[in-house]
């Protein structure tokens, strides 16, 4: 029975991640080269895949357009039949022939605004033309908001609840184990109740691998996958490479792969079944504050008993006026004078 473009379609779909924006006929050829070559593109994402027709499901070739510096209309060659762009990519140049001008001018407008992440100001397209960029502008930039960074690695074995909890709501699997690959191996090896995928950063600490163990009737046999961190998402570097939106679907797309005879690498944490009631805590009496010490008051006995002695008193001041005299009167005694 022969393939349907759906079913086609949907094989594309597994191979990489990213969203349709365009398709159609296209001829490419290196700057040099003398005949250009047919092919079917498609442009997923900011990625011009190349087939070799429409009903295969695997590319052949494909153009990173973030690597896009200039495209210019090829006047040498234009026509009425056909239109010729050049793409100046930071490693490469090549060139795209589009047999009908007016899908050549739509391949243009798709893609400059995904390499540029704007719609060019001259395009000569019909106002619904104009709206699908819109789109497709939208969704791009959404598509390509920043990611959470890479961990960092450190010489823990796995990280605390707390860190999963965060890793989970920052999209990284829970299976993500800041560890070198010799430890990972070891860690399938020693524990193969926890599963059988971990997920690491890679030895230059930039990207990201797969560890993972296959069992075999021979014995256990060990595979590590490197996973490229790009602008657009993640590369898993296979014979035909995959890209995928985040480091969630390179899991899944590893599970599917191995029809889910292997599961992400957990480790179980313990939790507690019984509620106990604390210690009644000791009350301590409270703190008494020293109080400053003062020497007693002596008091010295008299000679005829235990009554203090008498002190005499002051006499009152003597005034000089005449009020005053009279008023110290009052209490003087009068002795009498002699008579003359």
């Amino acid at each position: 029975m022969a393939a349907t473009p759906r079913r086609v379609y949907k094989r594309r779909e597994t191979i990489t991640a990213l969203p349709l924006y365009y398709s159609g006929q296209l001829q490419k050829k290196y700057t040099g080269e003398k005949d250009f070559k047919n092919f079917y593109g498609e442009l997923r994402g900011s990625t011009i895949f190349l087939y070799r027709d429409e009903m295969h499901d695997t590319y052949s070739e494909k153009l990173d357009l973030q690597m896009l510096k200039s495209m210019a209309m090829d006047s040498s060659y234009q026509n009425n039949r056909s239109t010729i762009y050049t793409l100046t990519l930071s490693n490469e140049e090549v060139q795209l022939k589009v047999d009908n001008p007016n899908t050549g001018e739509e391949w243009r407008g798709f893609i400059m605004t995904v390499a540029t992440k704007e719609i060019p100001s001259k395009l000569q397209l019909l106002p619904g033309q104009i709206l699908r960029l819109e789109e497709v502008l939208s969704e791009e930039k959404k598509r390509q908001a920043p990611r959470p960074p890479l961990p960092p690695t450190t010489d823990h074995i796995h990280p605390s609840s707390g860190d999963t909890y965060d890793d989970a709501l920052s999209g990284i699997p829970p299976c993500f184990f800041p560890v070198s690959r010799q430890k990972a191996e070891n860690m399938l090896k020693d524990n193969t109740k926890y599963g059988s995928i971990i997920l690491r950063p890679s030895t230059d600490n930039t990207n990201y691998a797969i560890t993972l163990r296959q069992d075999h009737p021979s014995g256990p046999v060990m595979k590590n996958y490197k996973v490229l961190s790009i602008d657009t998402g993640f590369v898993i570097e296979l014979d035909a490479p995959v890209t995928v939106p985040s480091l969630e679907a390179v899991l899944d797309h590893f599970l599917k792969a191995t029809e889910f005879r292997l599961h992400p690498y957990l480790v179980p944490q313990p939790y507690d079944t019984c509620i106990d009631l604390p210690p009644a805590l000791h009350c301590f009496p409270p703190k008494m504050v020293p109080q400053a010490r003062v020497a007693p008051m002596i008091h010295t006995k008299s000679a005829t008993g235990s009554t203090p002695p008498s002190f005499p008193k002051p006499p009152l001041p003597i005034k000089a006026t005449e009020a005053g005299n009279k008023y110290q009167g009052a209490y003087e005694v009068s002795t009498p004078r002699p008579q003359t």
